[in-house]
């Protein structure tokens, strides 16, 4: 139970050692309202305090201390670092799910018609990411044979889906970019 004198003694401390703390507060983490939520933070902790600290003196410098660590401790944490935005990115459109299905199908379909290694250089280069050179390592030939595969591949497979398919492709980009 907190005495009136208690109450009257904190809020005069708040009020006459407000402004010091808020300038450090500021100083600390750079913004004005992050600054006045760790002052008024600060002087929560402080006022939870209040019974124990015998030496009024010194109760500046303990706040004040309370405001560094607390900004220390908020720095800390992944959330500190994420602000708002004036504006929110286009929402991506997203394709007709059944459309998606049948082009995934074509397409599986497509590069399961591809010779294997053509298949290979091509699934290592585009499905897994690799580069040439890495994909020509996993595959034990050369960076060369792995750009003639690939080319040879993609050549199969657009000759099995036939040239509707290129501009199926280029308007689904277009949509989800």
């Amino acid at each position: 139970m907190r005495r009136a004198s208690d109450v009257a003694a904190f809020s005069e401390f708040a009020e006459a050692c407000g402004p010091s703390l808020f300038r450090t507060a500021y100083l600390m983490v750079g913004d004005h309202q992050l600054a006045q939520d760790l002052v008024q933070e600060a002087l929560v902790k402080t006022l939870i305090a209040w019974p124990r600290l015998h030496d009024r003196a010194n109760l500046a410098a303990y706040t004040r201390r309370i405001v560094v660590t607390t900004s220390v401790s908020w720095r800390r944490r992944r959330s500190f670092h994420e602000r708002p935005s004036d504006h929110l990115p286009e929402p991506r459109v997203a394709g007709d799910p059944g459309e998606e299905v049948v082009t995934h199908d074509a397409v599986m379909h497509a590069l399961l018609a591809v010779p294997p290694r053509q298949r290979a250089a091509i699934v290592l280069r585009y499905y897994e990411d690799l580069t040439e050179a890495q994909a020509a390592e996993v595959l034990g030939c050369s960076v060369g044979t792995v750009k003639s595969q690939v080319a040879a591949g993609l050549k199969h497979m657009r000759a099995d889906l036939g040239p509707s398919f290129d501009e199926t492709l280029a308007a689904g980009r277009e949509v989800t970019s």
